[in-house]
């Protein structure tokens, strides 16, 4: 599989597909980084690709009836089935294929698009459960941190501290509780072939590692970083920024794990404060010092946890 990823020269900004398979027009709010980063996916992709989409914000802003801004084949299902309907694409496509009713050389690419909550925590299952099978698919986690579409819950990839509507600040709450799950790392622990993290703030990155993620053969994971200014309390022109900030700040590390093996894609030698990414958020205004400290020491923990893992120190 490595040869084959070597073969893949890469995008650059001077040779960026010019189809785009996610049409304009959609309704999604001002500055939303989700689909932004949904676009970015398929344009890495191309035009050869049956999207599964499980219920979410990307399923209700693309597809009002009677419209769509899907310009490929597109299947739309409940939180909980979404790699279990990627799964049985694959096998449909795999048994026309053998029946010689499908060109055998042509190349059809199964992608699933969910949210956080419709991956951490509804669909883990099915997730964990096809990955374990080996279906041939690429699963991209659009993570906006909390249930946005339903009306900002928490979910299990909710940041430590985080204002939802159901995990609130007050007397006897500080926000989120508990710390965001770790799915990447779940999704590696199956011993796939191909794993990696990114954000539209680092776009190239973005695009190359979903193409790698369709070149593998075998289940492939993308987690992507996609902010909500609804959602996180921000302003939609710093949706960017505050992904990029992330990255800075270590908070959300982009990697990649290939046949086991982690390679940092971008290292931060000198990362900035968290706090410089956490006050520009209204769901962190909140903390206390002592609670930006624990975030601090948290972060710094699993950075250099990531680096040991891919044997940098």
């Amino acid at each position: 599989m490595l040869k084959e990823l070597a073969k893949f020269k890469g995008f650059s900004a001077k040779n960026l597909p010019k189809e785009e398979p996610f049409a304009p027009g959609h309704r999604a709010c001002q500055g939303c980084g989700e689909v932004l980063a949904l676009r970015l996916a398929l344009k890495a992709l191309g035009m050869n690709v049956i999207a599964v989409s499980a219920t979410g914000c990307m399923e209700i802003i693309s597809s009002p009836f009677p419209y769509t801004s899907w310009r490929v084949p597109w299947i739309h299902i409940a939180f909980e089935n979404a790699a279990a309907v990627a799964s049985g694409v694959e096998s449909a496509l795999k048994a026309l294929k053998r029946k010689g009713r499908f060109p055998k050389n042509r190349r059809v690419d199964v992608v699933v698009f969910a949210g956080d909550g419709g991956t951490a925590d509804i669909g883990l299952q099915a997730l964990s459960g096809a990955l374990e099978r080996g279906h041939d698919f690429v699963y991209i986690c659009l993570d906006n941190e909390a249930y946005m579409n339903t009306g900002v819950q928490r979910s299990s990839c909710t940041p430590y501290g985080a204002m939802t509507t159901t995990s609130p600040p007050g007397e006897k709450s500080f926000g989120q509780m508990t710390w965001k799950k770790n799915v990447p790392a779940i999704a590696a622990a199956h011993g796939i072939p191909y794993v990696a993290t990114a954000t539209p703030a680092f776009f190239l990155d973005l695009m190359n590692k979903v193409k790698k993620a369709a070149l593998v053969d075998g289940p492939a994971y993308v987690h992507i970083f996609a902010p909500c200014p609804t959602g996180w309390g921000t302003k939609g022109e710093e949706s960017i920024m505050l992904a990029k900030l992330a990255v800075e700040t270590r908070i959300f590390p982009l990697y990649e794990v290939i046949e086991g093996k982690y390679y940092i894609t971008r290292k931060i030698t000198k990362p900035k404060p968290v706090e410089e990414y956490l006050k520009r958020q209204r769901r962190f205004r909140h903390l206390a010092e002592e609670q930006i400290r624990a975030i601090q020491q948290r972060v710094d923990a699993e950075y250099e946890r990531l680096l040991k893992l891919a044997e940098c120190l």
